[in-house]
């Protein structure tokens, strides 16, 4: 009985972090008329998890996205992702920048989804664009997603602790993403630092990587088999 009960919390645990991610890919998306449409079904998604800490975390931030006229959450938008390196939305940018590294790290993403048996429509972006690590989590692979975002949590902590520092509502799906992860965030850059021993988010060697838009492409709605922007 004991183990029974064990293996319903796990899933339950699982299908919490799916609802987290994709909830949370839907948000740090740029918002369109898809998004606000959205918003009831994602509140409804996040209130089915009970007291989860994820779901807890992005409950306002839908909020937030539901009570602005969208002209004002795309300004917003670019404001805080597209004109601002502090903020960047692709996980490998934090740990190699514009350097020769990347595209070898930029492969592996690749790699990933194409292990996965489901191929990724990345709509131009480049493949270690947070929203799209995370539907691939939610909808395609949550192991492979799970894996590559616990590799990347550095990336991940310096961008909730860039966004709580902006007091930006986005901060709020870093923090939930952050907390489907094992083990607690650390409090300040310094701690990010000294767990991966990193020494900086931004190398600035630029060796010609494919240019990419900034203002960022929204994802396809879930489809009947559940996967958003991913096919099989």
């Amino acid at each position: 009985m004991i183990g029974l009960k064990r293996r319903a919390e796990r899933r339950r645990e699982q299908q919490d972090h799916r609802v987290v991610h994709l909830v949370a890919a839907r948000c740090l998306d740029y918002p369109r008329e898809e998004l606000v449409a959205s918003l009831p079904t994602l509140l409804s998604a996040l209130a089915e998890q009970g007291d989860s800490p994820g779901a807890r975390e992005l409950q306002p931030l839908v909020e937030h996205l539901g009570s602005r006229p969208l002209e004002d959450l795309q300004r917003a938008y670019v404001d805080t992702f597209d004109l601002s390196r502090k903020h960047a939305l692709y996980l490998s940018y934090w740990t190699d920048g514009d350097t020769r590294r990347r595209g070898e790290v930029l492969g592996r993403f690749k790699t990933a989804y194409r292990r996965s048996g489901f191929l990724v429509d990345t709509h131009g972006e480049l493949p270690d664009y947070l929203p799209m690590v995370l539907e691939f989590a939610a909808c395609a692979d949550a192991a492979a997603g799970a894996e590559l975002l616990q590799d990347y949590r550095a990336s991940l902590e310096l961008l909730r602790i860039a966004l709580l520092e902006k007091e930006s509502p986005y901060a709020a799906a870093t923090v939930a993403v952050c907390a489907t992860l094992p083990g607690p965030s650390p409090v300040d850059r310094a701690a990010v630092m000294e767990m991966v021993g990193m020494s900086g988010p931004h190398p600035t060697e630029t060796v010609g990587l494919d240019p990419y838009d900034p203002r960022l492409l929204p994802l396809q709605p879930v489809s009947s088999a559940g996967a958003v922007g991913v096919t099989s």
